[in-house]
């Protein structure tokens, strides 16, 4: 409110400013007109009959943009609005007529009808003329204003659905890390009961953090490793040896915003193709890099990779990802799918390098 109330005012001094800039230019090229003509007239003259004019000019225009304001050109309302301004551009010029005539007695001792007399002959169409450029110039603000209005409530409404889709992406992802979970605590309850019951306890830690970022659709990489090493410790009881998590992630890249449970879902992806298919031990690595005001997130298995990247079964967890980067960042990041030369998925995200406060 407090805005908009100095947002007001400042108009004020504004408009006169405008004013006394027109009033000045018209003074100096009556200033310089007299002196090329011989005519004996002082720059202080000068300034005052030119001042005097637009100085009228300003106060009628008060209630010229008031009624600019109420009657427009809009369709369908034309007629109405011609017929309001047509009598009061009349009005407009003879009430400029009368006050600078006033004015005038005082600048040059003359009478009332000695300076009305010439004005009249002068400054009828000039009148009318300024009148309407008054109302053409409170129209173009008006629609600039309601232009920048319309655009404002665009961007809030592209905004709220943004954040909508990514509140209903993020509501289907949780779930489904959920089940995952649970799926894996009833494997292993039929051979390891010890070892079910502490994923059990990590699971409540992992949807106690879940929770407490459900809002937030972007942590800090600190923060999102943190959620990702709950996530690790279930899996890790899970597979045993089977699985080592291998990490390259510099210092000065943790206060890094990310996407809220980006790694979860890309390491979940990493074990299910690269390590639960195979006997062998699997080994994922993740890294993080910071390259022309993009980070880069890598992770990678040592499976056998896919065929052709393009046709991977995705999933909820990495179509979901693609589509919350889709939204966030449009067509400032990438994800891409590759097989790694030494054999293995490569899974790629890229978006802008924005930092947070250690706070977060």
């Amino acid at each position: 409110m407090n805005k908009v109330l100095q947002r007001r005012w400042i108009k004020w001094p504004l408009g006169f400013a405008f004013w006394t800039l027109i009033g000045l230019s018209f003074a100096f090229q009556f200033y310089i007109s007299s002196a090329k003509a011989g005519l004996d007239v002082t720059w202080k003259q000068a300034v005052s009959f030119a001042l005097g004019d637009w100085y009228v000019f300003a106060l009628l225009s008060i209630p010229v943009v008031w009624l600019a304001g109420r009657f427009q050109f809009e369709s369908g309302k034309r007629a109405r609005s011609l017929a309001v301004h047509l009598p009061c551009s009349l009005i407009f010029s003879l009430a400029y007529m009368v006050l600078r005539a006033f004015i005038g007695r005082w600048q040059s001792d003359a009478s009332f009808a000695e300076a009305f007399q010439p004005l009249l002959v002068k400054t009828w169409h000039f009148n009318l003329l300024i009148y309407w450029v008054i109302v053409a110039v409170s129209f173009a603000f008006d629609y600039y204003g309601k232009f920048r209005e319309r655009e404002l409530r665009a961007a809030e409404l592209e905004k709220s659905l943004a954040q909508a889709k990514l509140q209903a992406l993020q509501m289907q992802l949780n779930p489904h890390f959920l089940f995952n979970s649970l799926h894996s605590i009833s494997a292993l309850m039929h051979q390891n009961v010890e070892a079910a019951d502490r994923m059990i306890v990590r699971l409540s830690d992992l949807l106690r953090a879940a929770l407490e970022n459900s809002d937030a659709q972007e942590v800090t990489l600190r923060a999102e490793l943190k959620f990702l090493q709950s996530y690790l410790e279930i899996e890790q009881i899970r597979f045993g040896n089977r699985l080592t998590v291998q990490t390259q992630i510099p210092p000065n890249l943790l206060d890094a915003r990310v996407p809220n449970l980006i790694l979860q879902p890309l390491l979940e992806n990493a074990i299910r193709h690269g390590v639960e298919p195979h006997a062998k031990p699997g080994i994922i690595e993740l890294r993080a890099q910071r390259a022309n005001g993009e980070l880069t997130l890598d992770v990678s298995d040592n499976g056998a990779g896919v065929s052709d990247a393009n046709a991977l079964d995705e999933g909820v967890g990495l179509s979901n990802t693609r589509a919350r980067l889709r939204t966030l960042y449009g067509a400032a990041h990438r994800f891409e799918l590759s097989n790694r030369p030494e054999g293995g998925l490569r899974v790629r995200v890229t978006i802008p390098f924005q930092t947070a406060e250690k706070s977060q």
